[in-house]
């Protein structure tokens, strides 16, 4: 059972000034840098402050349909979804996002009790090809190829610099592509 008031000391960046609002995460203006880098300040959240923040940590699945999605933010979504079993009772695991968003009363959505994370799973598992697919399709060739053979290395670089795939492209249209 959550308590009714809990104190986070780094909650995500874009919740700063978040009031418990179900309309919008955002806030209504830019934090203070200053007050992103104290770490004695005790921010109080409320029970359904955080039954909405797991909510809005589900809705990041949608963007695994949306082509227009970067890849680096996909790649991160799926890390989530299929971490290790022995993570999944974490505070803000995939697992637990379901458990919280599912059963609370004070959740977003209608009540549905408890979720078969399994079942979810495999169903992005058995979207994901046409999902990626229709990303892939927005890139050169080259990228595809890259992605097709060593996904590993390009999530690696992504992981490093998620503009990196823009600026290869960049390049290549400054240089033009050294093997034609």
């Amino acid at each position: 059972m959550l308590h009714t008031s809990t104190s986070l000391v780094h909650p995500p960046a874009a919740l700063n000034g978040f009031m418990g609002a179900t309309q919008s995460v955002f806030p209504d203006q830019p934090p203070d840098p200053q007050s992103l880098d104290d770490p004695t300040e005790r921010i109080d959240w409320s029970e359904e402050d955080i039954v909405f923040l797991h909510w809005r940590l589900l809705q990041e699945i949608n963007q695994l349909s949306d082509p227009t999605t970067p890849l680096e933010d996909k790649f991160d979504t799926l890390r989530w979804v299929f971490t290790e079993r022995e993570k999944d009772q974490q505070p803000f695991s995939f697992v637990n996002c379901l458990r919280v968003v599912g059963c609370s009363p004070l959740s977003p959505i209608a009540y549905c009790g408890l979720v078969d994370a399994q079942d979810i799973r495999d169903h992005i598992r058995n979207k994901l090809k046409a999902w990626l697919s229709e990303s892939l399709e927005r890139y050169p060739q080259w990228v595809r190829d890259a992605i097709a053979s060593n996904p590993h290395w390009v999530e690696a670089r992504l992981a490093r610099n998620p503009q990196w795939i823009n600026e290869q492209l960049k390049q290549m249209s400054e240089q033009g592509d050294l093997f034609t």
